[in-house]
């Protein structure tokens, strides 16, 4: 199972890499709507939390495809973490019966 899941989180990171920058430059469903019916920039500015990658960047790295890249490992990096204390708690919790 270990080699499995160093695997996937090796492919994951790869695709990241170099998938990522050939992202759609176009705005995603909810965006184009807030756009359309002109109700996008109404929520601007009055943000709860500010995105940690906005815009699937990294702010500083001039590079787009690099900054798209980097966030796409920071991304993938962050969701391996969580699901794998998830799996970690639930393993923990769940214990078979002997």
């Amino acid at each position: 199972m270990r080699n499995f899941v160093i695997g996937a989180l090796i492919f994951s990171v790869l695709l990241a890499i170099f998938i990522s920058p050939f992202a759609s430059k176009s705005p995603d469903g909810l965006e184009k709507v807030a756009e359309d019916k002109k109700f996008l920039s109404s929520g601007e500015g009055q943000e709860k939390w500010k995105a940690p990658l906005p815009d699937y960047s990294i702010p500083g790295i001039k590079h787009e495809g690099l900054s798209t890249s980097v966030a796409g490992i920071v991304g993938t990096l962050i969701t391996f973490i969580i699901a794998l204390a998830v799996a970690f708690l639930l393993k923990k919790k769940v214990k078979p019966s002997e």
